[in-house]
């Protein structure tokens, strides 16, 4: 391990503070071509954005993007460069270089060679030193199929063209920490998978659906859906097939809006825990399957970006013989509990309400499901039936019964990780923060120690307020009045139902 000396100063020139500390992860990046996949995506488009903003050194980001629902190429590259992600760097004086930096290569993991043209192919294998393989579909009911072709093939091919890399110094493989979920305790070593990537692959390329569908109830054994198996056999093709290159694997866990960058609480999809946090807020959400006591293993979205950027200065710098795997988790240092989560992200919502509330938010963790179901259809499927026929009978689109089949489905695949528990292992980071230069602490902070979880969810919220759901700040005072609105509303629900419960059980 490296002897760092500290110094207060954080103010840079060239890579080194003006005390005389160097910060070791942006010399890393001088120069440097980083090529990522999966930029698009919410853990994509924070990389990017950290990268472009804090390694100004760097030479190029080449960036594997594939045509999606009829949008070109170029068009998807044009849309994220939009994105509000990206308004710190728009408002500097040096943007137009910055952005000049990020370059568009057409591509896919889903096809042979990455889909890439042999220009492109050339052009990454001569200039690349830095790989961020981020690309995977993280639907948890894909099919076995689609799910092995984008995270455990995709992974292959990855590999591959990273050997054909002349001046490869680190490739980074993102995974996720229940890549083992058939386990309680997860070291950070790479586990041997429930199937062979090889056969598994083969399988899926020559056997019909049905037959793949018997076979992945097979395969999938104690493990809750075809992401986490496919995760898995792609750490295995890690740890197999890139023996020759540096490489590592990062695990994260649930990744949820920013802590800190590039805005307090940035998030950019409603998917898992950010969907759920969201309908809370807005009261649809009355009833949730849940273990309250169990311990929530969240990761902020720019802990993990600061982990992979570090990570490959650590690939490199201190390489091994083996895959170094590091979980980037919170339940070890940072304990959080699903009850304390929800009723931060309940109070925060009353809070700062939005415009778009629906009801008066109040709900319940419960492990029950019969009572679950009971309250799922009084309260979630009659209100949505109801507000959908109003919807029609004004001239609008009904659509709550699909929100509500939306949200239910997510909920559902949730489950399982609501009502389990895993304790990570997570001595590679520790070893990365203390290998760390004190000005690189600062400007890529991977301790989740940091983070308090109050003034966190605060931050979540009014981020799924501001960037979901496009609520300026201007409309608190009318979420406040219909919040009010709603609130008597509710308690006069309340009433109505003990008086119909007490006039029922008379009437016997």
């Amino acid at each position: 391990m490296t002897d760092h000396k500290n110094f207060r100063s954080q103010v840079w020139i060239g890579g080194v503070g003006v005390g005389g500390d160097v910060s070791e992860v942006e010399n890393f990046y001088n120069g440097a071509t980083v090529f990522v996949t999966g930029g698009t995506g919410f853990v994509g488009k924070a990389l990017v954005e950290k990268l472009l903003r804090s390694c100004q050194g760097l030479n190029t980001i080449y960036l594997l993007v594939r045509p999606k629902r009829g949008k070109e190429v170029q068009c998807r590259f044009e849309e994220l460069l939009k994105n509000p992600v990206f308004d710190r760097i728009r408002s500097s004086a040096d943007s137009d270089n910055l952005f000049s930096k990020v370059v568009c290569v057409a591509g896919d993991v889903s096809d042979p060679e990455l889909g890439l043209s042999a220009e492109d192919k050339q052009r990454l294998c001569s200039e690349v030193t830095v790989v961020f393989h981020s690309a995977a579909t993280v639907k948890f009911n894909e099919s076995l199929r689609t799910a092995v072709t984008l995270n455990t093939l995709g992974t292959l091919r990855v590999i591959e063209l990273c050997r054909s890399m002349a001046k490869l110094k680190a490739m980074i493989h993102v995974s996720t920490a229940y890549s083992n979920a058939d386990k309680t305790i997860i070291e950070e070593l790479v586990y041997k998978p429930p199937g062979d990537p090889d056969l598994v692959i083969n399988c899926c390329q020559k056997m019909s659906e049905d037959d793949l569908r018997h076979m992945g109830q097979r395969l999938q054994g104690k493990h809750p859906n075809t992401y986490t198996v496919t995760k898995a056999m792609a750490e295995w093709v890690v740890a197999e097939r890139a023996d020759e290159i540096p490489a590592a694997i990062v695990r994260p866990s649930i990744v949820t809006a920013a802590w800190k960058e590039p805005f307090e609480g940035w998030v950019d999809n409603i998917s898992g825990i950010t969907g759920i946090m969201m309908e809370i807020g807005r009261g649809t959400i009355r009833s949730i399957v849940c273990d309250q006591k169990l311990r929530v293993d969240i990761i902020p979205v720019d802990i993990l970006v600061n982990t992979l950027i570090t990570s490959a200065w650590h690939t490199a710098s201190f390489r091994q013989n083996a895959v170094r795997v590091y979980n980037c988790t919170s339940g070890a240092l940072n304990p959080l509990r699903w009850e304390e989560l929800g009723g931060l992200t309940q109070y925060h919502s009353l809070t700062v309400p939005s415009k778009y509330i629906q009801w008066y938010p109040g709900f319940s963790f419960r492990t029950n499901r019969m009572v679950h179901r009971l309250i799922e259809i009084l309260f979630h499927f009659v209100p949505a039936f109801i507000l959908d026929i109003v919807l029609r009978l004004t001239g609008s689109k009904p659509m709550m019964l699909n929100i509500y089949r939306r949200f239910k489905m997510a909920a559902r695949t949730g489950e399982f990780f609501a009502l389990h528990q895993w304790d990570f292992i997570s001595n590679n980071i520790r070893e990365l923060n203390r290998d760390f230069t004190s000005n690189d602490r600062v400007t890529f902070p991977v301790d989740i120690t940091q983070v308090v979880w109050d003034s966190y969810v605060k931050d979540y919220v009014y981020g799924i307020r501001k960037f979901v759901l496009k609520d300026p700040p201007s409309t608190i005072p009318i979420g406040l009045s219909k919040l009010q609105k709603f609130y008597w509303m509710h308690r006069m629900a309340q009433c109505l139902f003990v008086g119909v419960m007490i006039h029922i059980i008379k009437s016997k």
